[in-house]
């Protein structure tokens, strides 16, 4: 089992609110993170306990990350707000999540994955650390330009 972890940090143009909106709009990801699509399971997807699915890759080469939101706490008056999810497989386990702080004028992310992949050689995880973080990198840019 391959160890992936990473934490990519992105300072946005935008009021802490507005970047906390739009991470907990679990559907709207697909927007902004390359190659993924979001199905969003039954019930309020913005409270714990919730369930939703992303898909990353192209056709067969599609890795299902089933994901079950575990920590959510926004603090309006502070503009500060966590949130965690709990991957539940079928191939990543572990946990993501992220933090949003105010920052001058505007706003701090701090993105973080913590997973194992089963079926990745131990050798080859430090290439896919390198390229997951570049990947969230591009996105936060992606959604950056959005608010």
């Amino acid at each position: 089992m391959a160890p992936i972890e990473f934490t990519v940090t992105h300072n946005f143009d935008a009021p802490p609110a507005d970047v906390w909106n739009a991470m907990i709009d679990w559907e709207r990801h697909g927007e902004w993170i390359p190659a993924t699509r979001m199905q969003i399971d039954a019930g309020d997807p913005t409270t714990v306990g919730a369930t939703f699915t992303g898909f990353t890759g192209y056709g067969p080469l599609t890795l299902e990350d089933r994901m079950r939101v575990s920590q959510l706490e926004w603090d309006d008056q502070a503009g500060k707000g966590t949130c965690e999810v709990e991957k539940l497989g079928p191939v990543l386990k572990g946990r993501a999540g992220f933090t949003v702080v105010p920052d001058g004028n505007g706003t701090r992310l701090d993105w973080f994955e913590d997973v194992t992949l089963p079926y990745l050689p131990t050798v080859l995880a430090p290439i896919v650390n390198k390229l997951s973080a570049l990947g969230f990198s591009f996105g936060m840019k992606k959604l950056a330009k959005s608010l």
